[in-house]
């Protein structure tokens, strides 16, 4: 088994780390009001003051896993539960404000937690960031190994691959036809390997020698992770126990809880009236001006596409192509002519899908969801990928957790990246929050400022 120096210390330093910051925060603002923090009279409470906000953050790190960060977490995954945590310390703060006597807490509480909430946020993200960053120069790494080569094994090898921040180093096992328990176990110890991954894909395989692996693999202590087929229903459970044994259960999607779903209504109802009325009033004149003055034709552009339940409405857009007849048989292609030069701008910015706040309020889209693609794609890759049409279990979306994470356009291997694409959209129907659909529109925000890469 590889051995590990550094990171079974780092969750301890994080914690640490954590408890000084805010301690710092409060002692600041009470010296600011220019009170002696250790005085006779207040020596007891504010002891008590700063343990009782310490242990509210370290026991509420155990409902928002702040600490279990693991190194495949996305930044936008990992500031979903970052913002939830500091929002619901922040509360905790103006609670403890209600019910302490420390004057100071009842006039500066606000301004602490504002505080509170930046510092954190910025200190979290750097450290977050750095991490990261030490991992694409080499250090902080796990070795693993794959024992079949499979569909599901070479997805997953694409994605570590792509991710050097994700600090693990593949080796290659080339015996896997001609399993050998003796040779496995000399090239887990010759290469410290630390994990095993396992596909389900090729089960039938290693079936025979599954049990004795699991055994050597404990005696060697090198852990076994199961890559679950992209084809089976695996989505659509969750695993649960009566009394001591596991079984799987049928998943309940959260937006299929009525106030959950009548939540993402409301806010999508007001933030797409919103931008249409202070930012697509005088957005959408101005567009439609330079798409005339470019090109002859309409201003929008109106495509079919699958909705809610694989319901067909009309999606629409700005007009970003010469009027041609193969838009809705031939997707877009790098240096594609048939794009006019404001056409290039709009796409590049993402500003040709700002009419779709129209099909927000229609109640067909919702402000963050899968993005809807062509019916000829959707009616390609459905048979071809397994629980696709998990995707309409929610409304699609002008953005999504698949979008802001570079999972758009149609280069490289397309098979691979729209499973990638799949992958995570159907992540997004099981696990949504609305803290999720705030960081993925924040997300968006600034892709739009900074320009998306893998925009076409």
């Amino acid at each position: 088994m590889q051995k590990i120096r550094y990171s079974r210390y780092f969750r301890l330093v994080f914690i640490l780390l954590d408890i000084l910051v805010i301690s710092a925060v409060f002692i600041y603002f009470y010296l600011r009001n220019e009170q002696e923090l250790f005085a006779d009279v207040n020596t007891e409470q504010n002891i008590l003051s700063i343990t009782v906000l310490v242990f509210f953050w370290i026991l509420l790190s155990g409902r928002t896993r702040l600490y279990s960060v693991p190194r495949t977490i996305t930044y936008t995954l990992y500031l979903e539960r970052l913002v939830t945590h500091i929002l619901l310390f922040i509360f905790g703060v103006v609670l403890l404000a209600k019910v302490s006597n420390n004057d100071f807490l009842k006039q500066d509480r606000a301004l602490m937690g504002l505080c509170l909430f930046f510092v954190l946020f910025f200190l979290k993200s750097a450290i977050f960031f750095a991490l990261k960053y030490i991992r694409t120069l080499g250090w902080n790494y796990r070795n693993i190994m794959f024992l079949v080569d499979d569909t599901s094994a070479k997805m997953l090898k694409s994605i570590l691959n792509e991710r050097k921040d994700y600090g693990f180093r593949i080796w290659e096992y080339t015996q896997s036809e001609n399993l050998n328990l003796e040779n496995l176990v000399q090239f887990w110890r010759k290469n410290g390997i630390h994990t095993l991954y396992i596909s389900a894909e090729s089960a039938e395989f290693y079936r025979e020698k599954e049990e004795q692996i699991y055994e050597l693999a404990e005696k060697c202590q090198v852990r076994i992770s199961l890559i679950p087929s992209v084809i089976n229903n695996f989505f659509e459970f969750d695993l649960s126990y009566i009394e001591t044994q596991p079984v799987l259960v049928r998943v309940q999607f959260p937006l299929d809880n009525l106030v959950n779903s009548l939540l993402k209504r409301t806010f999508d109802l007001l933030f797409s009236a919103l931008v249409l009325v202070f930012i697509c009033s005088w957005l959408f004149p101005v567009i439609a001006v330079l798409i005339k003055l470019r090109d002859k034709g309409p201003i929008f552009f109106v495509q079919k596409r699958y909705g809610f339940h694989d319901q067909i409405f009309n999606c629409i857009k700005f007009r970003t192509m010469r009027v041609n007849g193969e838009c809705t048989t031939k997707t877009t292609e790098p240096d594609d002519e048939r794009i006019t030069k404001i056409g290039k701008f709009l796409r590049k910015t993402s500003l040709d899908e700002m009419p779709q706040f129209l099909n927000v309020l229609k109640g067909e889209m919702s402000v963050v969801g899968p993005r809807p693609h062509m019916l000829l794609i959707d009616d390609f890759y459905k048979p071809k990928i397994g629980r696709y049409s998990v995707r309409s279990l929610v409304k699609p979306g002008l953005s999504g957790l698949a979008q802001v994470n570079g999972l758009r356009g149609d280069n490289g291997d397309m098979e691979i990246a729209m499973q990638k694409r799949i992958l995570a959209d159907t992540f997004y129907v099981k696990k949504w929050t609305m803290s999720l659909d705030m960081v993925i529109i924040i997300k968006t925000i600034i892709l739009l400022i900074t320009g998306d890469r893998h925009a076409r």
